[in-house]
């Protein structure tokens, strides 16, 4: 696992950006910070454990029935599940709670997927599951 941030200091679901929106939804299930979460029922969220229209990123740990601050937009450090350019989408998340890249839709019809499922951009590339990059989350 390599920190590709240039700030080792910061954990994965930690955020420095002054500008960053953060909403609080109450945690539907357990939830880690740095976790993908996406809404699981009217104002709560879960994990994603697998491809879900995540709303953003857990910024605290949090058991279930607790109230979980989301960053919902801005830049903030996230767990990378494989490879990853920087300047390309991503979105949540393989079984292991990570952000991975967005395959590009063909523009032909036959695209497998939706474009809700980008959560944002990644900021740096990521070369292997573990990195740590920031993303900026745009939803």
């Amino acid at each position: 696992m390599a920190d590709l941030t240039g700030k080792p200091w910061m954990g994965a679901g930690e955020t420095d950006d002054p500008k960053a929106i953060i909403e609080t939804f109450e945690a539907a299930a357990a939830i880690t910070k740095g976790d993908p979460v996406y809404l699981s029922a009217d104002d709560k969220v879960s994990p994603a454990t697998s491809a879900q229209d995540c709303i953003g990123i857990a910024l605290k740990s949090v058991s279930a029935g607790q109230p979980c601050p989301v960053l919902v937009r801005g830049r903030v450090k996230v767990v990378a599940g494989g490879a990853i350019t920087r300047g390309k989408a991503v979105y949540g998340a393989d079984s292991s709670k990570r952000v991975l890249a967005l395959a590009d839709i063909n523009e032909a019809g036959s695209a497998t997927h939706s474009w809700t499922r980008k959560l944002g951009w990644a900021l740096e590339s990521a070369s292997a599951a573990g990195d740590l990059i920031f993303i900026y989350v745009d939803k």
